[in-house]
């Protein structure tokens, strides 16, 4: 499928594709592949639906618990999310038409310090020749963004360090406003 920037923006602008959004306990996922295998199956099918159908999709999975998560699959001619989509312009002419491409994000506060991470996953044509390749390659992907979020430690360095440079800034302007 090909779309032009014109019609890629309208219909993002009017929510006009495929939604969908499951949400699991960390627990049920955490120890099971099987689980995971299950969703992301639904995910790439759902995907495959949109293609056949000529329409952009996004699907979510999102996980609940002590580190939450979020993984999408957006269809979209650029490595931009969604709710960026008015920035595509700058990288395309609006008539020309584009391919689309199946994008993976992972959406944490413990995936790294822009709490975002978006993936190439595969290509229309990769995606409609091997469902099942795709859904494997994507619980791949999702064990290994979970083993990061499960390791990841915020830099706490610079927040502290913030933190200090705030105090004594305000502490600077008591002192002062006190010797006035």
């Amino acid at each position: 499928m090909k779309i032009t920037l014109k019609d890629l923006t309208e219909k993002i602008e009017n929510q006009d594709y495929i939604q969908d959004l499951e949400t699991v306990k960390y627990a049920e996922v955490s120890r099971s592949k099987a689980k995971l295998k299950k969703i992301a199956d639904k995910m790439v099918k759902e995907v495959v639906a949109a293609f056949k159908h000529d329409s952009l999709v996004q699907t979510q999975l999102a996980i609940d618990g002590q580190r939450p998560v979020t993984f999408a699959l957006e269809t979209n001619i650029i490595n931009l999310p969604y709710n960026n989509y008015k920035k595509v312009s700058n990288f395309f002419d609006e008539e020309g038409e584009n391919p689309l491409y199946v994008y993976f994000e992972t959406i944490s506060d413990y995936v790294n310090v822009s709490k975002f991470r978006i993936d190439q996953l595969a290509t229309e044509e990769e995606i409609e020749e091997d469902p099942d390749a795709v859904a494997a390659k994507l619980v791949d992907a999702m064990v290994e963004k979970l083993q990061v979020i499960r390791e990841y430690e915020k830099p706490e360095a610079k927040t502290a360090e913030k933190a200090e440079t705030k105090i004594s800034k305000t502490t600077k302007k008591s002192t002062t406003k006190a010797k006035k």
